[in-house]
């Protein structure tokens, strides 16, 4: 039984140990799937700098605002991913929707992070920031 068991994580080791050795170049990505796991990638990437950024900002602001920001954010989100899926509805079903809805989610995500870095370093004395 315990030989059994090594063998079997040894098994799931090495094939975890194949796939993270596998890199995909998104700069030549050729299939359909390919690209949509760049796409993908690039969305979470970008997410995950908006969060940190969102993060760092709200922490900076009062109770009060931080409520506000949080309310902003919770509405921008779904600005976002219905407006993408506005925007690719005629490619729903088809293949290429998966990467074309994710890279509207990137680009909207991306902006965002630009807004929120840009309110983070408004010049003190400037109203029309939100410090």
């Amino acid at each position: 039984m315990k030989s059994s068991l090594c063998r079997i994580v040894a098994l799931l080791s090495f094939s975890v140990a194949g796939c993270n050795a596998w890199a995909l170049d998104c700069n030549s990505a050729q299939t359909q799937a390919d690209m949509d796991e760049c796409a993908s990638q690039a969305l979470n990437k970008a997410d995950a700098e908006l969060n940190q950024t969102y993060v760092d900002y709200r922490k900076r602001l009062d109770k009060t605002q931080q409520n506000q920001i949080r309310d902003v954010q919770l509405a921008w989100i779904k600005y976002r991913d219905l407006s993408c899926k506005y925007a690719n509805s005629r490619s729903a079903g088809g293949s290429v929707h998966n990467m074309a809805l994710q890279s509207c989610l990137t680009e909207k995500t991306l902006e965002r992070t630009k807004e929120l870095k840009a309110l983070s370093t408004c010049p003190e004395g400037d109203v029309s920031c939100t410090r």
